[in-house]
């Protein structure tokens, strides 16, 4: 039988996920997923330095092979927010705000205007545009307040040592983390309902999915009060945990 860890998130900081944006307002959804929880548990690293590579294939791939899994992270209580404004305007005596760019004057140069466009001039150089960058330059953000409790489960085919505290979302905000390993039997179950969060990428072939409600998020849709046939683990407290779960990315 795997190991199952039933684990509890405290939020210690504010936490922020761009889960949402609508115009200026970047919005954190009440859960934290389970690609999020892979990273902030230590189980894949991803690089220092990225160009904008995005490699959730090749790490699940590997805690596939090990027999490692995670579900999204289910709020215990009704969620509570933080809102916060922000602005990215830079540390400098002059700045300027432009189309998708914030232009600033390097020591020595000196600063064109020609439409929308932006220029810096160097002596002895040619003008070099400003460009553009794909950054937001001021809004609000919704972040997860301090104290929001979050449950998850992890399986794994071996024994496996969680660290106390973890980093999550943006800022790397810190949560402590409580595990506790408990066991169940292997069921067979019809119409069962799960009122935590699933990822139905990561169910089995042969899990029968009826009833959910959708949570339509990148990097992808989660679901939850949803109803289901197949193999579960029975845990303590009535708790039906699906078994045979595996993240949803393609075969290498």
């Amino acid at each position: 039988m795997p190991h199952i860890y039933q684990c509890t998130l405290t939020l210690l900081e504010p936490t922020f996920f761009s889960s949402r944006e609508v115009s200026n307002t970047y919005l954190t959804e009440p859960f934290i997923g389970n690609y999020a929880l892979a990273y902030a548990l230590g189980l894949v690293r991803a690089p220092y330095f990225n160009q904008g590579e995005i490699h959730y294939v090749e790490h699940l791939t590997e805690l596939n092979r090990q027999g490692v899994y995670i579900t999204p992270a289910t709020l215990l209580d009704a969620p509570r927010f933080q809102f916060r404004q922000f602005n990215a305007q830079a540390d400098a005596y002059w700045f300027a705000f432009a189309n998708n760019a914030i232009v600033t004057r390097p020591d020595g140069a000196w600063m064109e205007k020609s439409g929308p466009v932006w220029y810096v001039h160097r002596p002895g150089q040619k003008r070099k545009k400003v460009g553009l960058e794909n950054r937001p330059q001021f809004g609000r953000i919704r972040a997860l307040a301090i104290g929001n409790r979050a449950q998850f489960f992890l399986i794994s085919k071996e024994s496996i040592a969680l660290p106390r505290y973890i980093r999550l979302g943006k800022f790397m905000s810190k949560a402590r983390l409580d595990a506790t390993e408990t066991r169940g039997d292997l069921v067979q179950q019809r119409q069962q309902h799960v009122s935590f969060l699933l990822n139905p990428a990561d169910l089995p072939s042969d899990m029968q999915l009826h009833t959910f409600d959708l949570l339509n998020v990148p990097p992808t849709p989660l679901i939850h009060h949803a109803t289901l046939s197949g193999r579960f683990h029975a845990l303590p407290h009535k708790t039906y945990l699906p078994a045979g779960m595996r993240f949803g990315v393609p075969s290498s």
